[in-house]
């Protein structure tokens, strides 16, 4: 038994796989949200199943991103995953398109803020909001409420518990040239609209603590923007864009997007999704680069600057939380 034990203890961290998930329906996973199950001792992720397998006969037509469902896929260990079905979200407080998930646990309830567009169209322009649901165990959720943020047009949750009590949101206002906002709550049902925090057109957003700092990382659509505050409420810009240039791996190979931000203690994993135009298949097949996929790199952060090479070999060390 000694031996085993210390055979266990001594045994290699996982390598991530590249891709880390790819959905095995549609073919296109996006947007991820990840928590931990201490139910299931599991890792569950949350995402937008995107039918990109859907034929087009026009390529200005987007309704392969509506009519999706929301995704998932269990881990033991972070690394390596299996598909879960699509998660059971009541149709009669939603719509028939749903997007960009966030999920998160408090107060020994599990939330999921997720993105409605209510029915499936050929362009973009429809109203979206964001709809609050609630579970016990992550596979059953229950209606909330419509999120009220001033606008017809709010799409990409992220919620986090404040030190000094309180929730705060983080969403894109689309009517606001697509800037990242935020809003605050006492009670996870009524927020009030607070700052915007970028004058640049993005989505996506992600907020997170890591190393004594709060972080906001979105997705600018040429790499991700990431800003830094010591309070969260002042905020600096990090120069440039993470994952801006394609990777070199097999279906890495292309800008990252729309990121999650699993914290293991000291050490923080960023799980993004990359379209796969940059993949030889795209060349003869026209409609490859609606695919999509999961991959995972981890951030190195030196005096405030972090940085990610999504080349090197990721060994996932998660933990249980």
């Amino acid at each position: 038994m000694i031996g085993l034990a210390l055979a266990l203890l001594a045994a290699p961290a996982p390598v991530a796989p590249k891709p880390l998930f790819r959905d095995p329906v549609h073919d296109g996973a996006a947007d991820p949200s990840t928590v931990y199950d201490p139910r299931t001792r599991e890792w569950v992720m949350f995402y937008t199943n995107r039918r990109a397998d859907l034929p087009m006969d026009d390529a200005k037509d987007v309704r392969w991103v509506h009519g999706t469902a929301i995704g998932t896929a269990r881990s033991k260990d972070g690394a390596h995953w299996r598909y879960g079905g699509v998660a059971a979200i009541p149709v009669a407080c939603t719509g028939a398109t749903l997007w960009a998930p966030d999920v998160e646990r408090f107060g020994g309830l599990w939330h999921m803020w997720v993105t409605v567009v209510p029915g499936v169209f050929r362009d973009w322009n429809a109203p979206r909001f964001l709809v609050h649901l609630t579970s016990r165990d992550l596979k059953r959720w229950r209606c909330g409420e419509r999120v009220e943020l001033d606008s017809d047009r709010v799409i990409d949750a992220s919620v986090v518990a404040l030190p000094e009590g309180g929730y705060r949101l983080f969403f894109n206002d689309e009517r606001m040239n697509k800037a990242i906002r935020t809003a605050d709550s006492t009670d996870l049902v009524h927020w009030t609209v607070g700052a915007r925090l970028t004058d640049t057109p993005g989505e996506g957003p992600k907020a997170f603590r890591w190393r004594g700092r709060w972080w906001l990382v979105s997705d600018a659509w040429k790499g991700l923007l990431l800003m830094r505050s010591a309070d969260g409420t002042s905020w600096t810009r990090q120069p440039g864009y993470l994952l801006a240039d394609a990777g070199k791996a097999e279906t890495d190979r292309a800008k990252g997007q729309h990121p999650d931000v699993i914290v293991a203690g000291d050490r923080a994993y960023i799980v993004y999704f990359v379209q796969q135009s940059g993949e030889p298949r795209a060349a003869t097949d026209l409609q490859w680069h609606r695919r999509s996929v999961l991959q995972i790199a981890e951030l190195r952060e030196r005096d405030g600057v972090v940085s990610i090479d999504r080349d090197a070999p990721t060994e996932v060390v998660l933990g249980q939380p």
